[in-house]
């Protein structure tokens, strides 16, 4: 069961990293934040994360260190420390039929032909999951690599290390319900055949030079995301999250880490915030 969270884990960089075509300024070009004024008496910073890269490619820099060592308390999508929240992502993985009657024989031969040529799975392998937890163990095998390293999760080591708390912007039920119901069983099985390594090469890529505007133009498709989709994954959360977070950063110093696609656009996070009164700042290297 270890395995099957990490892979729910790992679907939310995938079905998230989505965005609409607007961009940053490319001198903002960054994947960390500082977000001070409008009544704070300490900043606190945004950091947006990958949710799943292979162990060559994991660099956790100097930078994220400094500004996560200034705050105290780490605040994630879902609070990936309590063993509540992971048992219940771990009940999710399951569906509540299995696919082979759940599926149409249309959809069930192209899930079929995905597996193989994605995964090297069977449908009986897959048979009680979900097609979300599908999603995100072809993407894991996608990735080519073993040694996946989790941002959250390295990030919950140093909290634990240094005594701060770990929250959660919403629970892990809501994240969950949210991308079943923001595709379609067609849409889902559609993305699932473009899948593929070229994929993920090219977001680690662009997300370790933190070239997000590039991120965003290559993850950014209608082939894959529909209006809907879009507003349940991006932008409801967005601004449920920027009502959520002044409240918290009132009171202290928060380190926020949430998948990159939630930074960026007209109803990223940063924008949100800035429109609320606060100076977000782009921290470089």
């Amino acid at each position: 069961m270890k395995n099957v969270f990490k892979s729910i884990v790992a679907i939310t960089v995938f079905a998230f990293s989505f965005s609409t075509n607007a961009q940053t300024p490319k001198n903002e070009n960054s994947v960390l934040w500082e977000v001070s004024g409008n009544g704070l008496t300490k900043p606190s910073y945004l950091f947006g994360t990958v949710h799943m890269i292979c162990g060559k490619d994991y660099v956790m820099q100097p930078k994220a260190v400094a500004a996560f060592s200034k705050t105290s308390k780490l605040a994630l999508e879902i609070n990936v420390a309590d063993p509540n929240e992971i048992a219940l992502v771990q009940q999710m993985a399951i569906g509540k039929e299995p696919l082979s009657k759940k599926l149409t024989a249309k959809q069930i031969a192209q899930l079929e032909e995905v597996l193989q040529k994605s995964g090297g799975f069977t449908l009986a392998q897959v048979d009680s999951y979900t097609l979300e937890t599908v999603m995100s163990l072809l993407f894991m095998k996608s990735f080519g690599c073993t040694d996946l390293k989790f941002y959250e999760m390295e990030f919950v080591s140093k909290a634990k290390e240094s005594s701060k708390p770990v929250v959660g912007l919403e629970k892990a039920i809501e994240q969950v319900e949210m991308l079943c119901k923001s595709f379609t069983d067609d849409e889902m099985i559609s993305y699932l055949q473009q899948i593929n390594p070229d994929m993920c090469t090219e977001m680690i890529k662009d997300y370790v030079s933190e070239d997000i505007n590039s991120l965003y133009k290559m993850t950014t498709s209608n082939k894959v995301m529909s209006a809907n989709t879009k507003k349940i994954l991006l932008d409801n959360r967005n601004e449920n999250w920027s009502k959520i977070m002044p409240v918290m950063m009132q009171k202290e110093s928060v380190f926020f880490a949430v998948g990159a696609a939630h930074l960026a656009g007209e109803l990223g996070i940063v924008n949100l915030l800035k429109k609320a009164g606060y100076t977000v700042k782009s921290i470089m290297n």
